[in-house]
């Protein structure tokens, strides 16, 4: 088993892998952990489908597609905080708005870009070992900034993921963080593409935070289980997709989905232990008719 692995890290396109899922886990542990306690899992699905826009962009003037979905998602984040804050517009309808149009944006790109029609599947089903050196440098340098800035300002971020108000009263610049927030979302988000898929990204940002969740309700706590959760679904599907020769979106997807249900068991499990116990003691006793 360990000596199978070991040939594989002989190979430049498996380390890649191997560091791409280091960093996606890290950004999608701490990211969707904001995301889930502040329940901007639609917001985050909406900026996802959006960012085609930008790939579909990139394909056309020759960019790097996930620096231009990079920009064109952060932008669509922004326009959707902005406008739903400024205008008389409704945020769900906001989303839908941009989520449409973003997608309808690459597809016209995509058709009209001259040459070949390019192979989209990497980008909406993820395509793990074909993340190259300079993706490596891209979500090694927005896991820079995430990890700094929530370190830097975990305080304000715990008040305004749980009580905004709160936070106002105690004078702490709510809208500015809010709008780093949503632009750092919107960079995990399209850095864990080639990871996961445009299609499926999103249960990276939710499956290992709701894992956590069944064992700690602690904020920090959330966010170190789900990087590990994170990290062994996404490595567990990487080895998947490579034997299998499978996307690499769903492969770490069902890993994930897995490690929920046995979790989900276990957690049923301790409760059941726990209340028999307390039964056992003498400590509470059940309801009598």
């Amino acid at each position: 088993m360990i000596e199978p692995f070991l040939d594989l890290l002989q190979y430049r396109f498996f380390t890649n892998a191997l560091l791409a899922s280091v960093f996606t886990s890290i950004n999608c542990g701490i990211i969707g952990t904001y995301i889930v306690s502040r329940r901007l899992v639609f917001i985050s699905g909406g900026i996802t489908h959006a960012s085609f826009g930008g790939i579909g962009i990139g394909y056309f003037f020759g960019f790097n597609p996930l620096v231009s979905a990079t920009v064109f998602a952060v932008f669509s984040a922004l326009g959707i905080e902005f406008i739903s804050k400024k205008a008389d517009v409704r945020e769900d309808s906001l989303i839908g708005i941009f989520w449409s149009f973003g997608m309808a944006l690459g597809v016209i790109f995509i058709f009209i870009a001259p040459g070949y029609a390019p192979n989209l599947m990497g980008y909406l089903f993820g395509s793990l070992l074909t993340v190259s050196p300079g993706d490596i440098m891209m979500m090694m340098a927005v896991t820079v900034l995430v990890s700094g800035f929530f370190l830097l300002f975990y305080k304000v971020i715990l008040f305004i993921s749980f009580d905004q108000e709160y936070a106002r009263t105690h004078k702490a610049p709510v809208q500015f963080i809010n709008y780093l927030l949503i632009s750092l979302v919107a960079a995990t988000i399209v850095l864990s593409i080639k990871v996961a898929g445009i299609i499926l990204v999103i249960s990276l940002l939710t499956i290992p935070q709701t894992i956590a969740n069944l064992f700690t309700k602690k904020f920090g706590n959330m966010m170190a289980i789900s990087v590990l959760i994170a990290f062994l679904g996404t490595f567990a599907g990487l080895l998947i997709s490579y034997n299998y020769n499978i996307p690499s979106g769903a492969s770490v997807i069902m890993s994930l989905i897995f490690a929920f249900i046995i979790a989900k068991l276990l957690s049923i499990l301790a409760t059941g232990i726990r209340v028999r116990k307390t039964y056992l003691d003498g400590t509470e006793k059940p309801n009598s008719y």
